[in-house]
């Protein structure tokens, strides 16, 4: 599958453009035949998030989505993200090597406190669709699936934990 990648100059987004397969045929792959159905394709921004998708359309004020971003980045500072490979940094020591300590340090572990109390603040029952959405990027509808909640309820309590959030972070 070709990608095609370009730049927007009004405001700098890094746009792909990706054939949509459309009755099990996709871009290159027509039958040839006059009247078979042509390929389409749709222009995606591949660095935006979910929480950033929701805000683009108007769907999340400005204050919500500073506060998402903010547990975000507590939740990046702390390194509570999944690990790609192995750690390295835990090897068996040699005689006369110095190795990097594996502990955490201190920003690490003050990002992990204002998460753990940011979340506590939002609630028990709320905390859920925030990590789910703001610091994994699942989407809505799967963030609903794994949640077992009905479709379109996940946008409503997300915005509920967001003004919770937002509240927490004493934002104007």
């Amino acid at each position: 599958m070709a990608v095609r990648k370009a730049m927007r100059k009004k405001d700098n987004r890094l746009l792909a453009e990706r054939p949509l397969p459309r009755d099990g045929r996709e871009r290159g792959h027509s039958s040839g035949v006059r009247g078979a159905i042509p390929a389409r394709s749709v222009t995606v921004n591949l660095g935006e998030s979910p929480l950033g998708w929701l805000r683009a359309r108007g769907l999340v004020s400005d204050r919500q989505f500073a506060a998402g971003e903010q547990i975000r980045s507590d939740w990046e500072k702390a390194g509570m993200g999944p690990s790609v490979t192995m750690r390295w940094d835990a090897a068996p020591p040699e005689k006369g090597v110095r190795h990097l300590d594996a502990r955490p340090g201190p920003g690490s572990v003050l990002a992990k406190r204002r998460f753990d109390t940011a979340l506590a603040a939002v609630g028990p029952g709320l905390g859920d669709i925030v990590w789910r959405t703001v610091c994994a990027g699942e989407g809505m509808r799967d963030a609903e699936t794994a949640l077992g909640w009905p479709a379109r309820a996940g946008r409503l309590v997300l915005l509920m934990a967001l003004d919770r959030l937002a509240d927490h972070y004493r934002l104007r």
